[in-house]
């Protein structure tokens, strides 16, 4: 079978599984469109977990990061883009913000975020890895697979597949 990974074409495939985020998630990467299996943090203006997930091998999987859609720190910046990609990540949707956005374009990872914030974040070690998290109305649980693009974020518990067609 087909894999899909436009988000609206999963939408269509999938109308009562697909969770569709409703935040307004801008594209800070980059790339813009990308999928994988979900790893997920819970912190809020201390990224030290965000760090552990993406020191470990990404084998091509999203981190999900609910930040309490605080836009008062950066939850991610370009040096930790970086290594996200040398680790083997092909994206981050962060309910929150990021910064040095200029850098970020030219670090070919997806990044969706809400916002941008020059500010560091706080280094106390603070935060959960692995446990379901929401962003927005949408739950995203280790293992998951995300699809982001232009049109959206959403999850599923599972790899999307094309429904098979009807032969004549």
């Amino acid at each position: 079978m087909a894999i899909l990974t436009a988000t609206a074409d999963i939408c269509d495939a999938y109308p009562v599984r697909a969770s569709v985020s409703d935040l307004p998630f801008r594209d800070f990467g980059g790339v813009t469109t990308f999928s994988g299996r979900a790893e997920t943090v819970r912190c809020f203006e201390d990224n030290s977990k965000v760090r552990a997930a993406l020191e470990k091998p990404g084998d091509g999987r999203v981190l999900a990061v609910d930040g309490g859609s605080s836009m008062r720190v950066a939850l991610l910046g370009d040096r930790l883009a970086a290594l996200a990609l040398s680790n083997g990540w092909v994206g981050l949707v962060i309910e929150g913000c990021i910064r040095d956005s200029d850098a970020l374009l030219e670090i070919p990872i997806g990044v969706k975020a809400l916002g941008s914030c020059p500010i560091r974040p706080n280094q106390r070690g603070d935060g959960h890895l692995g446990v379901m998290v929401r962003l927005g109305r949408m739950d995203v649980r280790a293992g998951w697979w995300i699809y982001a693009d232009a049109d959206g974020v959403l999850t599923l518990p599972h790899q999307a597949e094309a429904p098979p067609t009807e032969s004549a």
